[in-house]
């Protein structure tokens, strides 16, 4: 297992290191004329970055005192989704990079003189009696040209390092506006996304029953109380029955993050605020935090069940939990119900869609996946969760997948927009 790790983490560690020498190769090496300011500055920034970056993620998966994860966090994690879009903009600039020297080249041909037929040229008159005959000597073994006269484009840029810079500049510009418009969406705070659901064991009576799902806030080291805060207007301000925060509240202890959960005290909903925990709670205590949302108000379901007055509301535990022996549950929130009511259970990861189809659910409400956060990350989550974002139906079972209030690592999202998602129940029984 040991081996497994090193070999995983060797791994990972060539990918970081050749992707950053390919980055700083394309946009500094190849934009500076050689050693100088321009090149040295550029050098540190890519050495800084990546260090930044690994700091940054130690130190938050330590327990490192958390000034110092506040201090790594922000330089180090904007890095980590910059570092991945200059990688991604450098890439497709190789697409481009021909062809722009090419268009150079034939702008540069159609700009020279046309060849004119040779005129007669009168010869040079031969030296006075007495001077010594200089003879011609070629252009290209001429001595340097007279003091003041500068050679003819010595200070001009070469097509080649034209095109580098051109090209360089605008995957850097291009991968700044990207992590700058993707930090900005999350910094502003979810917005509302509305999903009517159908249900065929619900009663009339609870027709539009409005449920507000709320994951994946991460509040930590970026994210911290007035994030909180947006969250929790935003959750009211739908006015919903019932709100569901289903897991990735923290990263980071109790003692750390207390005050910036603080706010969640002051959800609102007319049956109440259910709790189950993320993957994320079991990195930072939780026990811990599940005692600290119910001081908030909040009401886990540590593998429990409540019966509303319409349906029965479940929720077990994060599989993360099984390394303490506190995994998911299923027989033990769902295994005496009444088959008759409809089942609304939340459960974090997408993955326990399975267990859930097979205890007859209704409907899971999970999130997990952030969408894939940022972009080709959609990708990778697709491969390891059986819906990424969205309704999707198994069997008898439907699955709601949230991407999330917040943001792992980077506090940015691209093509993965942040939500609050207000499940409103339908009946459909006449």
């Amino acid at each position: 297992m040991v081996i497994v790790f090193v070999l995983i983490a060797a791994a990972v560690l060539a990918v970081l290191v050749l992707g950053h020498w390919y980055v700083w190769r394309r946009l500094v090496r190849d934009t500076t004329r050689g050693p100088g300011p321009a090149r040295r500055a550029g050098t540190a920034v890519f050495v800084a970055g990546p260090l930044l970056m690994v700091g940054a993620l130690v130190a938050e998966r330590s327990g490192a005192p958390f000034w110092l994860q506040r201090t790594l966090a922000w330089p180090g994690f904007l890095w980590m989704a910059l570092a991945l879009y200059l990688l991604v903009a450098v890439v497709a600039g190789e697409v481009v990079r021909p062809l722009a020297a090419r268009l150079l080249a034939r702008r540069a041909r159609t700009a020279e003189t046309p060849v004119r037929e040779p005129e007669t040229v009168p010869a040079a008159p031969r030296p006075a009696p007495g001077e010594p005959d200089v003879p011609d000597v070629p252009e290209d073994q001429a001595g340097p040209e007279p003091a003041g006269r500068a050679p003819r484009e010595a200070h001009a840029p070469s097509r080649r390092l034209f095109v580098s810079r051109v090209v360089g500049g605008a995957a850097a510009a291009a991968a700044v506006a990207t992590v700058g418009q993707g930090t900005y969406g999350v910094l502003r705070g979810p917005r509302v996304k509305r999903v009517t659901v159908p249900l065929a064991r619900l009663p009339r009576a609870a027709h539009g029953f409005r449920i507000a799902v709320v994951s994946d806030i991460h509040l930590g080291p970026v994210l911290g109380r007035g994030f909180a805060q947006r969250v929790v207007d935003t959750v009211n301000a739908t006015q919903p029955d019932l709100i569901a925060v289903v897991g990735d509240l923290v990263d980071g202890s109790v003692k750390d993050l207390g005050p910036a959960a603080a706010p969640l005290a002051r959800l609102s909903a007319r049956h109440g605020a259910y709790f189950v925990t993320g993957n994320h709670e079991y990195f930072s205590g939780a026990e811990q935090w599940v005692a600290e949302v119910r001081t908030l108000g909040l009401h886990p379901l540590e593998n429990a069940r409540t019966e509303l007055p319409y349906f029965d509301l479940a929720g077990v535990n994060d599989l993360q939990g099984e390394s303490e022996g506190r995994g998911p549950d299923f027989a033990k929130a769902l295994g005496d119900r009444d088959p008759a009511r409809a089942c609304v259970l939340l459960a974090h990861q997408p993955v326990q869609i399975h267990e859930s189809v097979r205890h007859g659910v209704d409907l899971q409400l999970s999130g997990h996946t952030h969408g894939g956060q940022l972009w080709p990350g959609n990708l990778i989550a697709a491969a390891a969760n059986p819906t990424v974002a969205g309704l999707e139906r198994y069997g008898d079972t439907q699955l709601y997948v949230s991407r999330g209030a917040g943001a792992w690592g980077p506090p940015t999202r691209v093509d993965a927009p942040s939500d609050v998602t207000v499940i409103e129940l339908a009946a459909t029984r006449a």
